[in-house]
Formats: C-alpha cells, structure tokens, sequence
C-alpha cells in the first residue's frame, strides 16, 4: 500500500469568496477600525474526495495537511499551494479522524471499517493496523507520541468506548496492546476525544452534551459538566490547553476553562454547528455548520447557511463571514502559523483560505 502520486498537479478553482469584514456596531463602543468594503480572499479549491469530509489536520510545521472523508481515501496536500501529493490506501470504510506526529514521520487514521492504522507519512505505506470489532472514530497521539487515544462507537451491544492504545516508534516492536478501556461512563456516541496536559488526563464530548475529564492512568472520571443542550459534534483545545472551544447542534459554540470546564463564553449562532477552532495567533474563533444534510435539497449556500462565521474570541460578536461551500460545513482548522484556515464540507470539496493583509491589519477597539 503505497502513496499513489498524483499524475497531474491539483486544479484550483480561485473562486471569489466573499469576506465580509464589513460588520460595524452601531450603538456599541466597539467596532472594527477598517474601510468599509468588500474584499474577496481567492480560495484554493481541492477536489481528492468523492463523499463528504470528516476531518482535517496540519502537520506542526503547517507544510502539509491530511484530509478525511466517507471515501475511505485520507489524503495528503501541501498547504500552500493546494497540490496533492498522494492518497492513503488502505481502508474500506469511512475515515473519521486522523493524526500526525510532531516530526510529520507518522500517521495514525482512525475508520469505520473498524480499523486504526499506522502510515509513514512521506511514502504511503502502512506500518501498522490495530484490528477490532466495532468502529472507530476519533484518534491522537499523546504527547511524546508513546500512546494512541482512540473512542469507538456502540456496536451489536458493545457499548461506546476510549481506549489508550500502545504506539512504538520501533515498527518491530509495535504490538496491539491497550493499556486503558473506559466503556461505562457514556451513554451516547463519543464525538471526540483529546489529551490532557502531560498526558494525566483525556477529555471526552458526547452526543448528550456532556464534556468529561478522566485520569489518564485509571480511566476514573474526574469531571462531568453539562454543556449543550443538544449533541455536541466537535471540540477543540487552544495550543496552550489553557480553554476548549465546543460546537453544538444547539446553535451554540462554548468557549471552556479546560480544567474545570466553567462556561467562559458563548457564540450564538444562527445555524447547527459542526465545528469549530481557535486561531493560534489573534482573539478569533471561526465556526461552522449549516443546514442539516438530509434536508439540503438545492438550497443555495446563502439558504443553507454554509459559511465560516468568524466571532471575536473575547467580545463575542460577529465580525465575518466567507462563503463557498454549497453543503453543511463539517470541518474548520487554522494553519500552525494562523495565517490561514481550511474548510472540509459536505460537497467533498477542500477549501484552503490565505487570510489577506487586511485580516491583520484590523483593530477592535
């Protein structure tokens, strides 16, 4: 199973998309010190999936990005220019999550085929596979990259599950040794699930609006807070660990204190939400979601509301939005450095955004 290199270089449709960074207060103290005007950030747009995507994640250098989709086909892009450089082949089921080591040698997939999977990143090959019985969903390595934190899915009566799974950099010792199971502390379908500071603890959300803490050595619950209303589809920590952003199908993004889960601010929204992610650079959140995929019929983007909805991480307010995909939002992340983010959708399209100048020259006052 090697990395199939693309023949031709990647065609990228540089269509229009509107940012509208035009938002002004009227009767508030605050407002955005620019021009009032239009401006248009040119997307690369990335075609290597057949079916909706499901996730995406820079490397740490942010050179290079894996996307998943429902094709079973992770695929490999550099992020600057859009190029895909090879698909990952290997699965036979829908690709949920995905992770890469610090030093961009090693991938880990996560599949519905009920599969988790080593790759060399570079060549395309697969190292290893860890077999089970039930779907897999979310995966990342822990700091240090010696374990693999990974949640399955309810099963023929097996409950949802998180597991810490062994990782060895030495492929020849790799083995299939779980050194931690915790499958009675969620009721529902767990969306995602992240590390911890030093690898003490893993932090989990569910379809019941809960977000729970466990000691990463015993798998006891530590923390159990109810969040959302309604499932709560993605979550993600700032590069600090310091706050969790959340993004529920409440219309609501919660902004957490990652110890104790206190609410420290909420996005309402006008839209279900799917994701979710904090820039790494500026006081941003960007958000997204849309109209439920099973009711899009030919519903316009606009309709649909199937933009990036940009808020102001500490005021809370609204100050942008950029269009383009024609189907439900499901995936947002910012580049390492921040000077870009990427948008995976329902429409199976990759959608790479260079932020332009005036994205950084802009004040809140």
């Amino acid at each position: 199973m090697h990395l199939s290199h693309a023949k031709k270089k990647q065609k990228k449709k540089n269509r229009g998309c509107r940012c509208a960074w035009w938002r002004q207060y009227q009767g508030s103290k605050r407002r955005f010190i620019t021009h009032q005007r239009e401006d248009r950030m040119r997307p690369l747009l990335l075609k290597g999936h057949t079916r909706p995507l499901t996730f995406i994640k820079y490397n740490l250098d942010g050179d290079v990005l894996v996307s998943c989709a429902k094709d079973h086909r992770p695929t490999l892009w550099y992020a600057d220019s859009g190029e895909r450089i090879g698909t990952y082949k290997g699965h036979n089921g829908a690709t949920w999550s995905c992770d890469i080591t610090r030093d961009s040698t090693r991938l880990v997939t996560a599949s519905a085929d009920s599969t988790v999977k080593l790759w060399n990143l570079a060549t395309g090959e697969c190292i290893y596979t860890y077999e089970f019985d039930i779907p897999c969903r979310s995966v990342s390595f822990s700091l240090g990259e010696e374990y693999i934190l990974l949640t399955t899915d309810a099963f023929m009566g097996v409950p949802p599950a998180v597991r810490i799974l062994k990782h060895s950099k030495d492929t020849e010792e790799q083995t299939h040794e779980e050194v931690l199971l915790v499958n009675d502390a969620h009721p529902g379908r767990i969306t995602r699930a992240m590390w911890g500071r030093l690898n003490k603890t893993f932090v989990t959300s569910c379809e019941d609006g809960l977000v729970r803490k466990f000691d990463a050595s015993t798998g006891k619950l530590l923390n159990s807070v109810k969040i959302h209303n309604k499932s709560i589809q993605m979550m993600d920590m700032d590069r600090d660990q310091n706050t969790i952003i959340t993004a529920s199908q409440d219309k609501t993004s919660k902004l957490l204190d990652a110890d104790t889960f206190e609410v420290l601010k909420t996005y309402q929204c006008d839209r279900p939400l799917n994701t979710a992610a904090i820039s790494p650079i500026r006081d941003h959140i960007a958000l997204g979601g849309g109209q439920d995929a099973a009711s899009v019929t030919t519903s316009a983007g606009q309709a649909g509301k199937f933009e990036v909805v940009l808020y102001h991480k500490l005021f809370m307010e609204m100050f942008g939005t950029v269009r383009g995909h024609f189907g439900p939002l499901n995936f947002v992340a910012f580049s390492p450095n921040g000077k870009s983010f990427t948008t995976g959708g329902e429409d199976g399209y990759v959608r790479v955004h260079h932020f332009d100048s005036d994205y950084f020259e802009q004040e809140f006052a």
